[in-house]
């Protein structure tokens, strides 16, 4: 049996902290299904098929990482649907760790899937897109936090809005 992990989020864009938990995740599962949840009705920073392309490029040179857009539902039915035999949710800290747990019961008294909880290496724990996108915005360098294509769009799409 081939064990499958979703691992879900916007990654609007994916960070080095999201690399992170997903890298490592593939060592420990023979498929992570990267689950890429975007709402069509939202406009996020970068439209769902670059963010995917992002992540597919990220991860290249590791075996087992399959990279999936998905519009919102529930989680575990995006897991039913692909056998994936548990979520995974990488964790920067108490935050969220006080934010996920109760989405995890939730999610295992709908349908029995289990959430495993990674912990984010602390060299990149601290790393958030919320962030990477204001600091970004107001002029910082965000190398080292964003794969480089990732940090390159950010400033090109700050630098065309600043000369509109």
């Amino acid at each position: 049996m081939t064990s499958r992990v979703v691992c879900p989020g916007s990654f609007d864009p994916v960070t080095n902290g999201h690399l992170d938990v997903i890298i490592r995740a593939a060592a420990l599962f023979d498929e992570v299904v990267v689950a890429v949840m975007h709402n069509p009705a939202k406009s996020g920073t970068f439209p769902v098929e670059q963010r995917i392309a992002f992540i597919e490029e990220a991860t290249a040179g590791t075996s087992g990482v399959r990279v999936l857009a998905f519009t919102p539902r529930l989680i575990v039915d995006v897991c039913r649907d692909l056998e994936a035999t548990a979520l995974l949710k990488g964790l920067r800290g108490e935050v969220d760790f006080a934010y996920e747990v109760p989405m995890a019961s939730m999610n295992r008294h709908l349908t029995g899937v289990e959430t495993l909880f990674l912990p984010g290496d602390p060299a990149v724990a601290h790393i958030s897109s919320s962030l990477v996108k204001e600091v970004c915005a107001l002029g910082g360098d965000v190398t080292g936090l964003v794969p480089d294509p990732v940090r390159d769009a950010l400033v090109a799409r700050r630098d065309g809005s600043r000369s509109s």
